[in-house]
């Protein structure tokens, strides 16, 4: 019997308006960094469950340390007027939610895309309550106050930071002989805060349209995005790059945005399963955000070719939307997706209202055999039929390592 994929388009006005109102929703039932008042608790992460609006704790710094396989990274954590000079410069050891978001260059990104030293901006969460793991290493047994906070769900360098929220960087004044830049932060014809003064260095990367210039191309009056490194050490920070005109920025997120294209493609779309139908073999998928929603449209493209090995069975119309889907783990990590695909046609592609850490993109995949990894809030990745699945190199494969 034929099935045929049907798309449609659902989006209820109960979880727009939930999206909406989550920030006020938030600050009534538990702490939040608008609402600091300390007899309400944390927002506590819940086993199979996104987030609710504006319950995370936002913290920025400078990544140091990184394993881009397990999605762990250390932040030396940014100084400020509430910290004493004891615990000054300790980082924080992060782990990403499996639905967390990193983004770079105005576009999004994975781990591995961001040189270490980049200043960033974070949302995090709570660690667990059975979290035991100790701090980082600190002198004297040290740690920062925002050590508990070891969840992150959001992830951002100053470029993608400032760009969401329209913001850019007045030049005000360049001194070459002092080796500074002064600037202020600059939103729609008005001046956000106080002007800076950043350091230059004599690597300091300037971009205008699509070529690189010297730092005689920096002019007073010109806005533009900085990213910064060894902020709120010796002042606001160390000016790493500088992007000059809106041709140049434009550019870099859209390198960025193809380097996240070709990593999706090869890794899969990650997400978890909301279900499972052991009779008809249907497994129901959402998809996580901070993934480029283009990627999304591929779902319902067509390849004619038959799926054969690593599938148990065919699938039932070979012209109608197909796919193939790989246990993960919470790194998104996947043991062998070459060998070990499971999945057939795509039945359905539901758009709901995303929220955070979702997408709101929900499938359902008729399978000609269920795996074990395939269980409600486990981990998968979906490789749509019309993406070339080939093994990625071994130290991304979990398999043998059981």
């Amino acid at each position: 019997m034929h099935r045929r994929m049907y798309f449609a388009l659902t989006c209820f006005l109960i979880c727009c308006i939930s999206a909406t109102n989550g920030d006020e929703i938030a600050s009534q039932t538990f702490r939040t960094d608008d609402n600091v008042d300390k007899t309400l608790a944390w927002y506590q992460l819940k086993q199979g469950e996104f987030p609710p609006q504006g319950a995370a704790h936002a913290i920025s710094g400078e990544l140091i340390r990184v394993d881009h396989l397990e999605r762990q990274f250390y932040l030396r954590v940014d100084r400020d007027d509430s910290q004493q000079r004891g615990i000054w410069d300790l980082p924080i050891d992060a782990t990403m939610l499996p639905y967390g978001a990193i983004y770079y260059h105005g576009a999004p990104a994975a781990l591995q895309d961001i040189p270490l030293g980049t200043h960033l901006h974070g949302l995090f969460y709570r660690k667990a309550a059975d979290d035991k793991s100790p701090p980082p290493p600190g002198p004297y047994g040290r740690a920062t106050p925002d050590v508990d906070f070891n969840r992150c769900f959001e992830l951002e360098d100053d470029f993608s930071h400032n760009a969401r929220q329209q913001r850019l960087w007045r030049i005000d004044a360049v001194d070459l002989d002092e080796m500074s830049l002064t600037a202020t932060l600059h939103k729609q014809g008005q001046d956000i805060g106080l002007p800076l003064r950043f350091d230059l260095l004599s690597h300091t990367r300037v971009f205008l349209g699509n070529r690189m210039e010297d730092l005689n191309a920096m002019e007073p009056g010109t806005l533009v995005q900085l990213n910064i490194t060894w902020a709120t050490l010796y002042g606001p920070g160390r000016v790493s790059d500088v992007w000059l005109d809106e041709s140049s920025r434009q550019l870099a997120s859209h390198q960025q945005l193809m380097r996240h294209h070709n990593h999706i493609r090869e890794r899969g779309l990650p997400g978890w399963v909301d279900a499972v139908d052991d009779e008809s073999q249907v497994v129901t998928i959402t998809f996580f955000g901070g993934v480029d929603p283009k990627l999304f449209d591929e779902l319902t493209g067509i390849n004619e070719e038959p799926q054969g090995w690593p599938f148990s069975a065919g699938e039932d119309d070979p012209k109608a939307p197909k796919g193939g889907i790989a246990v993960a783990l919470e790194s998104l990590m996947t043991y062998d997706p070459v060998n070990d695909r499971k999945g057939g046609n795509i039945l359905s592609i539901t758009q709901g209202c995303a929220e955070p850490g979702s997408s709101g993109i929900q499938i359902k995949v008729k399978c000609g055999m269920l795996l074990e990894g395939f269980r409600p809030r486990r981990i998968v990745r979906f490789y749509p039929a019309t993406w070339k699945v080939q093994a990625l190199p071994r130290e991304e494969q979990f398999f043998g390592r059981e």
